[in-house]
């Protein structure tokens, strides 16, 4: 395998040029939003420019409208692994889709039913689903957490999934400490007891290859956004359960999967965009690999050097905060648990908080969040509200030399 191209990488992202205060600007944000390499903003530019239409006539612009619907939601199939591309939804963002299939499985349970949710999710994956069980009648059990490495507390998950679940929630990777979940064996669990499992993947897909297949999960999420594409949702389903469920759609809308969930007309643009994304992803795939791949295998061999390169970055910001007196990491920090983790770190510091640090560090052109993130859940559960935590992620444009400045930084920042 050929080594990462890091410099090809960066120089298809012009955003990555920003100066701030005489300083080349450091992306660390990217947990919160990526930036868009230059073929995204190409595709957008070209359908609004030459190709801007509705849907399902025979004049060009509009059967070029649907090929790029088909074609998109054929290369989202390859990006989370499934057969069908019909099983692909497209929508506003993960939140709007997860808060529509709630809705629409809420119709389906009843008082005995129980929903489960996890304290370290984004609200984006709990609030819909406590809504859904308050509309049915439901209730909602709530997975603990390890407050040490910000892991589910084994006890707590093996106690909350029984013979009355119906839905296991679970982010693949929380977008606060960055640990990843084992998914699968999760899937196991709740479907021993038929139970469905629903995933937040937008956390996760930037990072490693999403395969609904060996997590075994019912449903899925994610964003392009979050993986170099634009403002556009992204829904996984089983074609079964996207057929029957009672979604909520005009009179005239269509019973075909996957339209009689996409309301309205779509952001044809911003489907333009995450096909684009998906594809510079193949990209790096097949630049690593230095082979013709097809776009599946393309996209495991970028991944697999993506979650390579980025873990390196990662550990090198980990080690670098553990030196420095007065930083907390929240998360994981055992290096021979480095697989259970993504490439974002959490910290607090004893005298300054993240908002002042995140603020000196802005000044200084490098890019970063204070907050919780929509992590309440797990903000709260470690006691970290109001001020929450300063959030640093790496995506795999950045590099090493932006992470020892970020340290050296920092350091300077930090009173001694």
């Amino acid at each position: 395998m050929a080594a990462f191209p890091i410099e090809e990488v960066r120089s298809r992202f012009p955003g990555l040029l920003r100066e701030v205060n005489g300083h080349q600007a450091i992306f660390f944000d990217g947990p919160g939003g990526s930036q868009s390499p230059e073929t995204v903003g190409d595709a957008v530019k070209h359908y609004l420019m030459h190709q801007n239409a509705n849907i399902g006539m025979s004049f060009a612009t509009s059967v070029e409208t649907d090929a790029l619907i088909e074609d998109t939601m054929r290369a989202c199939a390859d990006f989370v692994g499934c057969d069908d591309h019909r099983e692909i939804v497209f929508g506003q963002n993960m939140t709007s889709l997860t808060i529509q299939l709630a809705s629409a499985l809420s119709r389906t349970w009843g008082p005995g039913d129980e929903v489960v949710v996890t304290r370290l999710d984004h609200d984006a994956n709990v609030r819909p689903w406590v809504l859904a069980a308050e509309w049915s009648g439901a209730t909602v059990r709530r997975v603990d957490i390890n407050p040490d490495d910000c892991t589910h507390d084994a006890e707590s998950l093996d106690e909350s999934i029984n013979e009355n679940t119906v839905l296991v929630a679970v982010g693949a990777a929380s977008n606060l400490s960055g640990t990843i979940n084992d998914v699968a064996d999760i899937s196991r669990k709740a479907h021993e007891v038929g139970a469905e499992v629903f995933v937040d993947a937008v956390h996760y897909a930037p990072h490693l290859l999403v395969d609904v297949k060996q997590t075994g999960c019912d449903y899925l999420a994610c964003s392009s956004y979050k993986f170099f594409g634009t403002h556009q949702g992204i829904l996984w389903g089983r074609a079964g359960r996207l057929a029957d469920l009672p979604v909520a759609k005009l009179r005239v809308s269509t019973e075909d999967i996957p339209f009689r969930w996409m309301t309205g007309t779509q952001s044809h643009e911003s489907i333009a965009g995450t096909l684009a994304a998906i594809e510079h992803l193949a990209w790096v795939g097949r630049a690593v690999s230095s082979e013709d791949l097809g776009r599946r295998e393309a996209l495991r061999s970028a991944f697999s050097a993506i979650e390579h390169y980025e873990r390196d970055l990662c550990w090198r910001i980990i080690e670098g905060l553990q030196s420095i007196a007065g930083i907390r990491i929240w998360g994981i920090t055992d290096p021979s648990r480095s697989s259970e983790r993504a490439p974002t770190v959490s910290f607090t510091h004893d005298s300054m908080s993240a908002r002042q640090i995140a603020d000196a560090l802005a000044e200084r052109g490098i890019f970063v969040w204070a907050g919780n993130f929509y992590a309440l859940e797990l903000s709260e559960a470690l006691g970290l509200e109001p001020e929450g935590v300063l959030r640093v992620g790496v995506l795999h444009y950045n590099t090493m030399e932006e992470v020892d400045r970020f340290l050296s930084e920092l350091s300077g920042i930090l009173p001694d």
